[in-house]
């Protein structure tokens, strides 16, 4: 099919492009390693959450926070191309136009898993261990595609309406924070009522707890449908509106 053709060719652009500089991928990973690194062996000691291991209890949160922080160059990917007027450049070519933007949403779930994947290498030397089997991983591994799309097609909005390149990736700073008000660095039961009422009534702590009891081979309950149903739910969500602001752009 030429949709699939066009959209391996863009993809095959993009991914050239961070091979060039994998410093995006570095920069991506840096900052939840260092949280990671921080959390475990300086604030580790004094945080109380019953699990003995704090790496296995952290590294869901973690690898969250990467996603989040990921998907803004995403959205700077596509606030550069449309300024630089290579989106008017490729609709006047016989290029599928949906392939413009799939190249780019591709882009953004492949390079957020090398990040996801160095993230977990750091973590085993950090001694985290996992009692999953295949199926639990594989479970894992499709809970944060999920997780990544949905909040790409978040990403394309401001990468493709924002006036600016600060005002294209700045969307991701409360993505990045909203794992600090949720379960994954302290149980929420832990927490101020009203905190604790949000903490666990958002879509991220229904995520990491997923993640997390499938990582340590724990019964994943009720928990792992409200994970599939935000991530589904905000992706159908930012999917339309990510492709209302496609159409008024081409």
């Amino acid at each position: 099919m030429k949709v699939l053709r066009d959209t391996s060719i863009l993809f095959g652009r993009s991914m050239r492009h961070i091979l060039r500089s994998p410093d995006t991928i570095i920069t991506v990973a840096i900052m939840p390693i260092m949280f990671m690194l921080l959390f475990v062996y300086v604030f580790g000691g004094a945080i109380q959450t019953g699990a003995r291991n704090y790496v296995n209890y952290l590294l869901p949160g973690i690898l969250l926070i990467a996603i989040a922080s990921g998907i803004a160059y995403t959205a700077f990917r596509l606030f550069t191309d449309r300024q630089k007027g290579l989106f008017a450049r490729f609709h006047s070519m016989p290029v599928a136009r949906s392939s413009v933007l799939w190249a780019h949403v591709l882009t953004s779930l492949v390079s957020n898993a090398i990040s996801v994947v160095v993230i977990i290498l750091v973590a085993l030397i950090m001694g985290f261990r996992s009692s999953a089997g295949v199926l639990a991983w594989l479970a894992v591994a499709g809970i944060l595609v999920l997780f990544t799309l949905a909040l790409t097609w978040l990403a394309v909005i401001p990468g493709l309406t924002a006036k600016t390149v600060e005002g294209a990736s700045a969307f991701s700073y409360p993505l990045i924070f909203l794992p600090f008000i949720s379960s994954a660095f302290v149980p929420t039961a832990t927490m101020p009522t009203v905190v604790r009422a949000f903490a666990e009534n958002q879509p991220v702590t229904s995520i990491i707890n997923t993640v997390r009891s499938l990582l340590n081979s724990e019964p994943v309950g009720n928990e792992i449908w409200i994970a599939l149903a935000w991530c589904v739910g905000i992706a159908i969500v930012t999917y339309f509106f990510a492709m209302r602001a496609y159409k008024q752009t081409a």
